[in-house]
């Protein structure tokens, strides 16, 4: 049984990572449904959170279904990650992460996300005072290094881990990779397989199937995987991942109609939850995926991603289900 704290998830965890604009509470319903069994907000600035800043204070907005859940944030600065950890604790998350892996030149000339690969010591003393401001368990997110000669990701997950961490999820590239390439898998199964590690190890990167899962499990044996852009309109892929992991085969796959209604839904809380403008908007990220591999389905995606109308969205929708098998 792995746990986290006394969170148990099970034999063999799948979690759903934290995407910006993309791990909101919509697609996070429907992931729960489908059978993710830890799930991670999109991650909150510490500054925003610290200014009170609308869009990384919405973002805090957790449900009592969604649990076990936690909170990621990301920051530079220790004084303001103290305190954004203060603010996330009175919203009562079953976790707090801290954000180490994250790319983007925006975050990382902090020395936030990925930046801080670039000071170990720092990330080492940070996490350390996140540790202790809070009784909540506390989890990290981070890649192999910041680069190909300073991938100390063995030596670094056991330095968080003696400071208090109670997991950690590794994506399996660098800072200077971004998402090209492949992940590699070595060193997670080399941070996996250190005598001194007893937190739980989760996998990140490259899972698009459970067929993936089952190869990077044997090969790494890692306690469980995260998975982030695989997950991106298609949410059965959690349910798949255990089916497979079970029996040794896959379930059928979903219908186009089985698709369409799951679209629906998912629309209508993101336009519930964000407002019809900005609702519509960023649906348009999943419509490609809701439908990859489907012949003829260029136009129709051609008009769901331009529309900014339900009617022409549900016509669209209901032309695919038509025309489309």
């Amino acid at each position: 049984m792995v746990k986290i704290g006394d969170i148990q998830l099970g034999e063999f965890p799948i979690l759903l990572a934290p995407m910006e604009d993309v791990s909101d509470p919509p697609f996070r319903k429907i992931c729960k449904r489908f059978g993710v069994d830890l799930m991670y907000t999109e991650f909150i600035s510490s500054e925003g959170l610290i200014r009170d800043a609308v869009k990384s204070t919405k973002k805090l907005d957790i449900f009592d279904s969604e649990r076990p859940i936690g909170i990621q944030i990301f920051g530079g600065n220790e004084d303001s990650m103290k305190k954004a950890v203060e603010i996330v604790s009175e919203v009562k998350p079953d976790i707090i992460d801290i954000n180490y892996g994250c790319p983007v030149k925006k975050v990382t000339c902090k020395g936030a996300g990925a930046g801080i690969l670039q000071d170990i010591p720092k990330m080492v003393r940070l996490t350390d005072l996140i540790v202790k401001s809070t009784n909540i368990p506390v989890t990290v997110k981070t890649r192999l290094g910041w680069d190909e000669q300073s991938m100390y990701i063995v030596e670094v997950a056991e330095k968080l881990q003696d400071v208090g961490i109670q997991a950690i999820s590794i994506h399996g590239r660098t800072r200077k990779q971004m998402y090209k390439g492949n992940a590699d898998w070595t060193l997670i199964e080399k941070t996996k397989q250190n005598p001194r590690l007893h937190i739980p190890v989760f996998g990140n990167g490259d899972i698009f199937s459970a067929e993936d899962v089952k190869r990077k499990k044997d090969f790494s044996n890692v306690d469980g995987v995260m998975i982030g852009r695989g997950s991106i309109g298609y949410p059965w892929l959690f349910n798949e991942i255990k089916y497979y992991l079970k029996n040794g085969v896959l379930p059928p796959p979903p219908s186009i109609k089985e698709r369409i209604n799951i679209v629906k839904e998912h629309l209508d809380l993101s336009i519930k939850w964000k407002g019809e403008k900005l609702g519509i908007l960023e649906m348009r990220r999943h419509y490609s995926n809701y439908f990859r591999g489907y012949k003829g389905i260029k136009n129709y995606r051609i008009k769901l991603v331009t529309s900014n109308c339900i009617s022409e969205i549900h016509e669209a929708l209901y032309e695919i289900k038509t025309n489309i098998n």
